[in-house]
């Protein structure tokens, strides 16, 4: 009798799960809770899981449904803009395991990824990703010897200029993966590269967004005059007036922290001088320096505004005149200088300010007037008084948000009175303020 021995059928080797993150399906939800709760106090987590046990807890039932242990769910898994990735690496060994047939050929300039499905032999999946893909993916671009330029903001090199050849792989596996086997990854479609995260060169996430992170704010630098304001240098930038805080203090520290960050900012040189003219008007022992300070100002053609400030500070100073009548360096704000020196000009002495022949000092008399109930005695006047309210008001506004870092006051203001800043009244502009400088004092934006 002749015995044959047939060639066993080839078959699919079966997926084997780690058990790790299976151990949950054996804890009660309590139990569970306080197992991801106990994990998320472990500074060894990834910051998107630290002191998240929700976090953890759906993590790590998202590996389990992978068959994946906890410390490969923690590590590989990573939420970016609220979907869930996973590293190309990752997706390379689930669909080995799954037993699909990969093949990888990786060059600096080139990778590719041809993967056969177990079920299926002849299918074959080909994807080839090269760093021309790259260009007009907007990754990157391409000097003069063909190496691949990527920057951020702040000109320092990005992974596509650093590691071509690793992100060029991991591009390519994961589209071959998604084209060639799909159910290996479970929803969890794409790398944390491919939606704007910055990796290593392992495909890791350098930063990593937190589901309680707040939003970043836009690189802008705002002023309460209409001085030309530093231009903004990078994209994530604190919004700061730094007129503004230059003029609340006096410490002379805080004034080189104020002008060393405002020139960092990109400040032009106009408004450096502003600065340290401030800051020198505040170190004065008397009114004297401060007035060769405004005489210089004022000789340069400095905005009204800025000499006002000036003034305002001085009128501080010893040996500024304590009297009805406000002196000093003209022209400056009436209101400020009256303000400054704690002095109530009369109405009859607001009336005379009018025909000054200096335009911010009558609109600040009319403002004044107006703030009394005395009317001004022209349309023109009375113009000049709404524009003097409406700018004080702005300036008002306009410090308050920056000092709440709101960059987004314009905006904001539109869609709550559907009109823009430019077009409201004094009184509605004195209402928004009193919301930001409220929500700022309770803690809340």
């Amino acid at each position: 009798m002749t015995v044959t021995t047939l060639p066993a059928a080839r078959t699919a080797p079966a997926f084997v799960a780690p058990g790790g993150a299976l151990s949950l399906a054996h804890m009660s939800p309590q139990e569970a809770w306080q197992f991801c709760a106990s994990l998320a106090e472990s500074p060894l987590l990834p910051d998107a899981y630290r002191r998240q046990p929700a976090s953890v807890l759906w993590a790590m039932e998202y590996g389990r449904a992978l068959g994946l242990d906890v410390v490969t769910t923690i590590t590989t898994i990573h939420v970016i803009k609220g979907k869930p990735t996973q590293s190309a690496d990752l997706m390379l060994g689930r669909a080995r395991s799954a037993g699909h047939r990969v093949r990888i050929k990786s060059e600096r300039t080139r990778c590719v990824v041809r993967i056969q499905r177990a079920d299926d032999p002849d299918d074959e999946s080909v994807v080839e990703w090269t760093l021309d893909d790259a260009v007009t993916a907007g990754l990157c671009t391409l000097q003069k010897d063909g190496r691949p330029y990527s920057r951020d903001d702040k000109n320092r090199p990005q992974p596509w200029e650093r590691f071509p050849r690793a992100m060029l792989r991991a591009r390519a596996i994961a589209e071959a993966v998604r084209i060639a086997c799909p159910e290996v990854l479970h929803g969890a479609i794409y790398t944390p590269e491919e939606l704007g995260a910055v990796v290593d060169q392992e495909g890791q996430p350098v930063i990593v967004e937190r589901a309680d992170a707040p939003q970043m704010a836009t690189a802008t630098v705002v002023q309460s005059t209409p001085n030309t304001p530093p231009a903004a240098t990078a994209p994530q930038q604190e919004r700061r007036d730094y007129l503004a805080e230059a003029i609340a203090t006096a410490d002379a520290v805080q004034h080189a922290a104020i002008i060393a960050a405002a020139e960092g900012a990109g400040a032009p040189a106009e408004y450096m001088t502003c600065l340290a003219e401030i800051r020198d008007a505040h170190a004065a022992e008397t009114v004297a320096p401060v007035r060769e300070l405004h005489a210089a100002a004022q000789a340069r053609g400095a905005h009204p505004d800025h000499l006002a400030r000036l003034a305002a500070i001085g009128a501080a100073k010893p040996g500024a005149k304590q009297t009805n009548e406000p002196t000093g360096p003209a022209p400056y704000s009436v209101s400020d200088a009256v303000a400054a020196e704690g002095a109530m000009p009369t109405d009859a002495e607001l009336r005379a300010a009018l025909d000054s022949g200096h335009p911010e000092v009558e609109a600040s008399a009319a403002e004044a007037l107006a703030a009394r109930g005395q009317l001004p005695v022209s349309p023109k006047q009375a113009q000049a008084a709404d524009q003097a309210a409406h700018d004080r008001a702005e300036n008002a506004l306009r410090l308050a948000a920056s000092r709440a870092n709101l960059p987004t006051l314009d905006a904001d203001f539109q869609r709550a009175f559907g009109k823009t800043i430019a077009d409201a009244d004094a009184v509605t502009l004195d209402a928004f303020r009193r919301q930001i400088e409220q929500a700022a004092a309770g803690g809340a934006r």
